[in-house]
């Protein structure tokens, strides 16, 4: 894994939103060690580019588990869950409603990937879920870049 890791340091901002895009998705990785080695005083790179990659890249990867979600079908929760076919429509509306603030939250690790997997099952709004899945990405990535500079700044 480390030779992994290496080879997406390597190849810079690309390296950074491939990084991002698998964390984004069902595959379990950390982007955040990836981009905490760019912001290093030594890489040379922008800092905001890398947050926009990192951004872009766990959009990309989340929009994958919605797009998942979104093959399932809800003839499914009423056959093998028994659930009523009104009760789904009423939870959908009232899911929908709320879908920009849970979008929000798809950075979390492992409820992010359900999150999105719901929302594209619910067939949530895909402009809403991914204006507010990135500013939530986009946020996360701003934080651990602050901390990745400090520790730099505190050390060097």
């Amino acid at each position: 894994m480390d030779a992994f890791i290496d080879f997406l340091i390597e190849w810079g901002y690309v390296g950074m939103f491939l990084s991002a895009l698998l964390a984004g998705s069902a595959v379990p990785f950390s982007s955040e060690v990836v981009l905490a080695a760019l912001l290093h005083p030594s890489a040379g790179l922008n800092p905001v580019i890398c947050i926009l990659s990192a951004s872009a890249g766990n959009l990309l990867g989340s929009l994958t588990c919605y797009w998942l979600g979104h093959l399932g079908k809800m003839e499914w929760l009423v056959r093998y869950f028994h659930m009523k076919e009104e009760k789904i429509v009423r939870m959908q509306a009232y899911l929908n409603g709320r879908s920009a603030f849970m979008a929000f939250f798809a950075f979390l690790p492992v409820i992010g990937t359900l999150i999105a997997v719901a929302l594209g099952f619910l067939r949530s709004n895909i402009y809403v879920v991914s204006a507010s899945m990135f500013l939530g990405k986009a946020l996360r990535y701003v934080m651990v870049a602050l901390a990745a500079m400090e520790t730099y700044n505190t050390i060097g």
